[in-house]
């Protein structure tokens, strides 16, 4: 399966940032994007392109990603987004999912899968699932939608996306709902060997430390009534 994905904007776009400017919507975008390929890249069968620039340093334009997407071939197309509501704090919050006005099937029952499972991983208002005439869903020949994460303008939100291990939470959510909507192979983990129990534990009673063997033979004896099993060697 080959997925194309791209975290929002770039890391200096004008406008894309909290009221106070302590942090760029790229940051959150990027972070949960990075997260998300690495978790992709260990299911079968799955190959990744990024469609942004990993670093940030140049905001890609939409049409270079969506072609760059088209021409691989993607199956499916995810985009990483913190939203906003102007450009002062409010208290607009929550979280939505979008898809192309003409709401194709796969994307839209695809777009729920994802707004299901982050809105149940983080606790926050579900806005729902959408239509809008976005350039990413629009211009994409493949199953695309358009993820809108918690909003910049929220102080409470603003919070929650500087932090790593909502990001972490985040990505995990989306991957989740990947797993679950295409019936992605996890590779299983092997489950830590268990460590043996201290009883079971040899004991040794050394021959030269003891005067003659009926000595040593006597030591062995009260150990094992203790509960030990020691052994002559």
């Amino acid at each position: 399966m080959k997925i194309a994905i791209c975290a929002g904007h770039g890391l200096n776009t004008p406008g894309k940032r909290t009221p106070d400017n302590s942090l760029h919507e790229w940051e959150f975008n990027s972070a949960v994007v990075t997260k998300l390929i690495n978790k992709l890249k260990t299911c079968q069968g799955v190959e990744i392109l990024r469609t942004d620039d990993p670093t940030g340093k140049t905001d890609v334009p939409l049409k270079t990603r969506t072609d760059k997407a088209n021409a691989w071939k993607a199956d499916v197309y995810y985009s990483q987004h913190a939203n906003a509501a102007y450009n002062s704090w409010n208290s607009a919050g929550g979280l939505e999912t979008y898809t192309y006005t003409t709401k194709p099937k796969e994307a839209v029952a695809f777009a729920a899968e994802v707004q299901k499972s982050v809105v149940k991983a983080t606790g926050l208002k579900d806005r729902g699932v959408k239509a809008a005439d976005l350039h990413i869903v629009r211009e994409t020949h493949m199953t695309a939608i358009l993820q809108e994460g918690p909003f910049m303008s929220n102080k409470d939100e603003a919070e929650l996306l500087k932090s790593d291990a909502f990001r972490e939470k985040y990505a995990e959510a989306v991957f989740q709902a990947f797993v679950s909507f295409f019936k992605l192979k996890v590779p299983k983990q092997e489950a830590p060997k268990e460590q043996p129990k201290s009883d079971d534990k040899l004991h040794r009673v050394q021959v030269g430390a003891f005067s003659d063997k009926n000595n040593a033979q006597k030591l062995v004896d009260e150990l094992k009534k203790k509960g030990y099993n020691p052994f002559i060697v």
